[in-house]
């Protein structure tokens, strides 16, 4: 054989080489419908980089990030006993969640005084951790009252890695209520703790309201840092100087399932936070930023993805460059976790830091063209955004004119509609339901509404629309719930009879993706078999005990068969008829013979399982 040169043998890759096997793939498919897709931002998400440069980036101070993790069991001894498993299990932080924060969702810590708070938190060594308060409208009170455990305890604020957590603009956001004065009241807490050697953070700007609401990766960037700026300005105004303002405010930000905009969101906020204190003048310092898993991506129904979800979110978020990350515990939507859901929780951030040592390397994304890509765009939209907000006053005044909330509302309805069709797929809600879960364990300790008072709920009061916290598994649960009512009250579930017409490979892709569909909605698919004579088939359905029943086959079949097989299926007494896939030519002619809907893809199958729930167990 000749020798050649490797180049030869082995050409270069190059974006040339890869269109035109990309080319021969498609066949004349469209390129961008295949192969691009758009964040709900509009930002491309293309399917190949070329390589980036590095680009300068902040990025979290050295080490691996803090493994953290929620306080908010409202009996103490017990709330303490789980911290302190927590911390012996691997954790290095806490967060410490009172009762009437929105956070809390009904549950929470409830001190009444200082004794209380301490016996939350016995024999856990505050100088060790790192500490964070999620308190809502009593935002400064639980300040005052960690304050007196320290002092109560011999020990000095000076040193704690604490964050008091004070967020009375988020709390406007959530609740629609805030102290006029809030500006004043957080400046003078912080003096107070100045006074006595705080060198931590007082006010947090937190990026949960926006998220749980609906809002893009860009409207949740540009609200937490109007927010922050707002808490800038604030104590600078009332007699603290510039730096110490600076240092004194931290960011949360919520880390989804999705990788890497994740990944870019956070990379995003630290560059925006620079941005910033150059505007200010300032010397750039790394920029405390916490994490914490998405409430919005969490599912009451087969609980067990809520830990995949989980733990990809908590990867993305250390590696973005998170300082701390809370996973909340994959039984969270189903109430107060356990030990165990409480143990899966930290574990995973531990596998993540200690055995697969993704925290070792400061900044993993820095020259990938994909995220650098990704994260300048990112930056880009989210400062356009937060310009918007400083136009219409600032982040308070765009909250009172409602300007924010109808900005995420327009990308929540499109959400809405992308979940409806199942474009954007929930896994074990929408995709791949499991209908026969096995139930998992909570604590028997049901949500209370607790009443949203303290000094930030106070007083003359801001006021504005609050957002809406919502899940975006919600609407297939509530389908799900009304089968499990069925299910308890009959002995069995509402079923659709699969009506497959000809052999196995005809029917079995479309019998499959139908039995998925409808178990979305609690509705179980019942007949494995095909069916050629329509007599047989009706005789079949009769005998399913379904009120309801979907055509099954290839489009080749339904050409020559479905006509006829509806006739028999609507005179053997099936009330509501689907069939799968698109009707095509034959629209009118399935019509006439009694098919009632299409379940295809693309379609709006939360609406044809809303209705469909409702014929097969209406009496």
């Amino acid at each position: 054989m000749e020798d050649r040169p490797l180049a030869d043998l082995f050409p270069p890759a190059t974006r040339e080489r890869w269109l035109g096997l990309v080319d021969g793939v498609l066949k004349g498919g469209d390129f961008e419908k295949r192969l691009v897709s758009k964040t709900a931002d509009g930002i491309r998400i293309e399917p190949l980089y070329e390589p980036a440069a590095p680009v300068a980036q902040p990025v979290r101070a050295p080490g691996p990030w803090r493994v953290s993790q929620r306080v908010d069991h409202p009996d103490g001894a017990t709330a303490s006993a789980l911290a302190l498993a927590d911390l012996e299990g691997g954790a290095d932080a806490l967060v410490l969640v009172f009762a009437g924060a929105p956070a809390a969702r009904g549950h929470g810590l409830a001190p009444t005084d200082a004794a209380d708070l301490d016996a939350a938190l016995g024999n856990v060594m505050l100088p060790l951790i790192a500490t964070r308060l999620d308190a809502g409208a009593r935002g400064i009170e639980a300040a005052d009252l960690i304050r007196d455990v320290v002092k109560a305890r011999g020990e000095t604020l000076k040193g704690l890695d604490l964050d008091l957590g004070l967020d009375p603009i988020g709390q406007l956001a959530a609740t629609g209520s805030l102290a006029e004065n809030y500006g004043s009241r957080i400046a003078r807490s912080l003096a107070d703790f100045d006074a006595e050697g705080f060198t931590g953070r007082a006010c947090l700007a937190d990026g949960r309201p926006y998220h749980e609401a609906g809002a893009s990766e860009a409207a949740e960037l540009a609200a937490t840092l109007a927010t922050a700026i707002a808490y800038l300005r604030a104590l600078e105004a009332h007699g603290h100087d510039l730096g110490r303002s600076r240092d004194a405010i931290a960011v949360l930000l919520t880390a989804d399932a999705d990788e890497f905009l994740t990944i870019a969101k956070f990379r995003a906020m630290r560059r925006l936070w620079a941005r910033v204190e150059a505007a200010c003048g300032l010397d750039p310092k790394p920029l405390r930023l916490h994490a914490e898993t998405a409430w919005r991506m969490m599912s009451r129904r087969d609980p067990f993805v809520n830990i995949l979800r989980t733990s990809m979110a908590a990867c993305s978020a250390g590696l973005g460059g998170a300082d701390s990350v809370t996973a909340l515990p994959y039984t969270a939507a189903l109430g107060l976790a356990d030990a165990f859901a409480r143990r899966v929780a930290r574990n995973s951030q531990i596998v993540l830091i200690e055995e697969s040592n993704l925290a070792r390397v400061a900044d993993p994304a820095a020259g990938a063209g994909s995220f650098e890509t990704l994260t300048e765009k990112l930056s880009e939209t989210a400062w356009a955004a937060f310009q918007e907000i400083e136009r219409e006053g600032g982040i308070v005044a765009s909250l009172q004119a409602g300007a924010i909330q109808g900005r995420i509302a327009g990308t929540r309805a499109t959400r809405t509609r992308n979940i409806a069709t199942r474009r954007e797929a929930l896994t074990g809600a929408s995709e791949f339901p499991y209908l026969a879960e096995k139930p998992v364990t909570v604590l028997d300790i049901p949500a209370v509404a607790a009443p949203q008072a303290g000094a930030f709920a106070t007083g003359p009061a801001l006021t504005c629309e609050p957002l809406p916290s919502q899940r975006l598994a919600e609407p297939y649960e509530a389908l799900r719930d009304a089968s499990d009512a069925t299910l308890a009250r009959t002995g069995g579930r509402p079923t659709v009879f699969l009506a497959n017409l000809g052999p196995v490979a005809a029917f079995n892709a479309r019998s499959t993706f139908a039995a998925n569909a409808f178990a979305a909605g609690g509705i179980e698919g019942v007949n494995q078999d095909g069916f050629t004579e329509s007599a047989a088939l009706a005789e079949a359905f009769r005998a399913s005990g379904a009120r309801i029943a979907c055509l099954c086959s290839s489009d080749a079949i339904y050409a020559t068969h479905a006509v006829e097989a509806a006739k028999a299926l609507k005179a053997a007494g099936v009330t509501t008829l689907y069939l799968a896939g698109k009707p095509g030519d034959l629209e009118e002619a399935l019509s006439a013979a009694g098919v009632d809907a299409y379940l295809h893809a693309g379609g709006d199958v939360l609406a044809l399982l809303t209705g469909a729930l409702a014929h097969a167990t209406a009496a």
